[in-house]
């Protein structure tokens, strides 16, 4: 069985000796921007982006989908000011490897009496990476409950290389 809590008390005790002056930031995001990413442990949003604490809202979950997303984005803008949401997909994505179907059809297998729990959820899995991008930039950008004047972009970054780039 993995320890890794562990070895969060020392490595918070590294973290709070330069930790500074952070307890005084604002609580809403200076740049007024949420980042919608995936949870892959393979990407760190601050650092590929250059944001830092107090900066912006980074909103994770499997595959940064947009749906999944939505009453943090909302949660954000009306209580907490944002006013741009950067999308991000990325490149070699679990999302990419399987159906709903598929999922649902494992874990009933593994959980027969879970059976309607596990058919009515949605893992919005994508088969095309720049389709997903744009189909969730249009999802928020015609929600009515996501503010009309935000700016809404969508990226893709790249694992390999870290890079990333603007889907039109």
């Amino acid at each position: 069985m993995s320890a890794e809590h562990s070895t969060f008390p020392n490595a918070n005790n590294k973290y709070v000796e330069s930790f500074g002056s952070k307890g005084s930031l604002p609580l809403p995001p200076a740049r007024k921007l949420a980042v919608v990413t995936c949870m892959d442990a393979r990407i760190d949003p601050a650092a590929s982006l250059g944001i830092h604490e107090g900066d912006a809202h980074i909103i994770r979950n499997a595959g940064g989908i947009a749906k999944d997303a939505l009453r943090s984005i909302i949660i954000s803008q009306r209580l907490l000011g944002t006013r741009e949401i950067a999308l991000f997909h990325h490149t070699d994505c679990g999302m990419l490897t399987f159906t709903t179907p598929q999922l649902q059809d494992q874990l009933k297998e593994a959980h027969p009496e879970h059976s309607t729990e596990i058919s009515g959820i949605e893992f919005h899995p994508f088969g095309d990476l720049e389709a997903a991008v744009k189909s969730d930039v249009e999802f928020l950008k015609n929600h009515p409950l996501v503010l009309k004047e935000t700016v809404i972009t969508g990226w893709i970054y790249e694992v390999e290389t870290g890079k990333v780039r603007q889907v039109v």
